[in-house]
């Protein structure tokens, strides 16, 4: 997943389509010998969900969409191996971007690496959201709210659903062995989000920039290990 992933955020620049990444997301998942997990998923209709700027997520690539210099793009990916589902995303710059839009991939990134730290058997969902949107407000920041991450394995979705925000010792409580989707969501400007007329793309309403990482981890006794890294 990470090499696949590698190899799409060096594909990300300006005058190529979302439909050219997502050409080459479904070469490289068939060539290792996988399967893309989000095409045909509940009726989705390509490989990768790749969105630009004020997208937040689930946005359908098209030969239309064409990257733009000082875009932000987020690519999300799911793929099958050996009868097992893992999950991923990132947000890579098309050229040269904004300060404003650095600082939001940066407290993203970060966003996530702080919440994959509250996650260890024992630790409740509570603790993962609390930490990732104190993080994100500190910075200026919002955290999406109705969407989130969640379980994955042997499903592409699974229970317990994870939000970017919470309550300390609030929630289910993790166990050891269980696998788990965490994807910080994080706008420069309102968490509020709409769904697009095509019935996936997700947009900001105010039309602020977005930005969106994710691991799929294995929760340990003393941590978790990252599958996606």
């Amino acid at each position: 997943m990470a090499s696949v992933m590698k190899r799409l955020a060096k594909k990300v620049r300006p005058g190529v389509s979302t439909q050219d990444i997502d050409e080459l997301a479904e070469k490289l998942i068939n060539k290792a010998g996988a399967e893309p997990s989000f095409k045909n998923y509940r009726g989705y209709p390509k490989v990768a969900c790749i969105s630009v700027n004020e997208e937040v997520v689930h946005n359908i690539p098209s030969d239309d969409k064409i990257v733009q210099k000082g875009d932000i793009v987020g690519l999300d990916l799911g793929l099958r191996y050996e009868g097992l589902y893992t999950d991923m995303a990132m947000t890579v710059p098309a050229g040269r971007i904004s300060k404003q839009a650095k600082k939001l991939i940066k407290v993203t990134r970060k966003a996530l690496e702080i919440g994959l730290k509250q996650v260890k058997a024992g630790h409740t969902i509570g603790d993962i959201g609390y930490t990732i949107e104190k993080f994100v407000v500190k910075h200026g920041f919002s955290v999406v709210r109705t969407l989130t991450g969640h379980g994955v394995g042997k499903e592409v979705h699974e229970d317990p659903k994870i939000p970017n925000f919470g309550e300390k010792g609030k929630g289910f409580k993790l166990q050891e062995d269980m696998t788990l989707a965490i994807e910080p969501m994080v706008n420069i400007g309102s968490h509020e989000v709409m769904t697009k007329e095509d019935g996936w793309g997700i947009v900001t309403e105010d039309s602020s920039l977005s930005a969106h990482f994710e691991h799929t981890v294995l929760v340990t006794k003393r941590g978790c290990e990252i599958l996606t890294k």
